[in-house]
């Protein structure tokens, strides 16, 4: 596998989007990610792309995942990463990346995304807190990692 991180440029558009969607339907199965997209599409162009760091990861030419931080606040927005690449070291590329931006990283993540969690505690996130995803209601873990 030849992987090649680089910025966000905005003719990644239709294969983040796609990205995105494939990955969060194969994270969070009982959810029509299919219906959300419209309101992805806004998000990401109004807000991620104008206020955030985003790298992708390019693996064999392809847009394999992405990384979306804010450098100034530290909060991971995002990481995803093609359910078929899941397990290939691409998420902790793109996260080892993220934490070139900020020297401490906060993020949430659903209660039931095991596989998530699981990735996070391995790269030295501890959880903090608890929340509620805005979007769908669901209860969320607050992590935090912090430089040493």
């Amino acid at each position: 596998m030849s992987l090649v991180l680089r910025p966000y440029h905005n003719d990644d558009l239709d294969a983040a989007l796609l990205v995105w969607q494939r990955a969060w339907e194969a994270a969070m199965p009982g959810i029509d990610f299919s219906v959300r997209l419209a309101w992805w599409w806004k998000r990401w162009t109004d807000e991620l792309v104008p206020r955030n760091a985003i790298v992708v990861a390019e693996s064999n030419g392809k847009l394999a995942g992405f990384v979306v931080i804010d450098p100034k606040s530290g909060y991971l927005d995002q990481i995803v990463v093609r359910p078929e690449d899941w397990g290939t070291g691409i998420a902790k590329t793109l996260l080892d990346e993220a934490k070139r931006f900020a020297a401490w990283i906060t993020l949430e993540v659903n209660q039931s995304n095991l596989l998530a969690i699981r990735f996070y505690e391995r790269e030295d996130f501890r959880c903090t807190g608890e929340g509620v995803n805005p979007r769908s209601g669901l209860p969320t873990f607050v992590y935090c990692w912090t430089a040493d």
